[in-house]
């Protein structure tokens, strides 16, 4: 299961008339911890903005994102409610399950998300917003430099 926080960053820069401008992004990473994010995403940002701050950190309860290859840079948050009948209680219960989806607008997102849910019947998007997120950064497995250069020893085959 993947955790995902959102990082609000500030930087400066400079426009084409000299002056200094404050510009403010957000992120969403995928991360096993809020150190952990905050370190992927100074790896990430720090090659291409090297004097930045980060302005927020916060954990985003999301379920799935739904990420189009070709799509527009824009994301949406989606809540869609899923109604499920419990017979033994012969109670109706509804669970809010919150997505993102890159689309170029609203109509596409929801039309985007309808297509994903595909047969599932009992479900109902209640809300549908565009959000400020620039760019969404999955996990990735760290790769043990030992294995990447072929180096790999065994630990069977380590003598004592």
């Amino acid at each position: 299961m993947s955790n995902w926080y959102q990082i609000k960053i500030r930087y400066q820069v400079q426009d084409e008339k000299g002056r200094n401008k404050t510009k403010n992004e957000v992120y969403v990473v995928d991360a096993v911890s809020y150190t952990d994010a905050e370190a992927r995403i100074y790896t990430h940002i720090a090659p291409n903005v090297p004097d930045f701050h980060i302005t927020g950190l916060s954990r985003l309860r999301l379920n799935e994102i739904f990420f189009v290859e070709d799509g527009a840079e824009t994301w949406f948050k989606v809540k869609v409610l899923f109604v499920s009948f419990d017979e033994k209680a012969q109670k109706e219960s509804k669970i809010v399950h919150t997505m993102l989806v890159n689309a170029i607008n609203p109509r596409e997102a929801y039309d985007l998300v309808s297509e994903r849910l595909g047969t599932v019947e009992d479900y109902e998007i209640t809300d549908l917003n565009i959000t400020n997120i620039l760019e969404i950064i999955p996990y990735e497995e760290p790769v043990d430099e030992r294995l990447k250069h072929g180096n790999f020893v065994p630990l069977a085959s380590v003598e004592s």
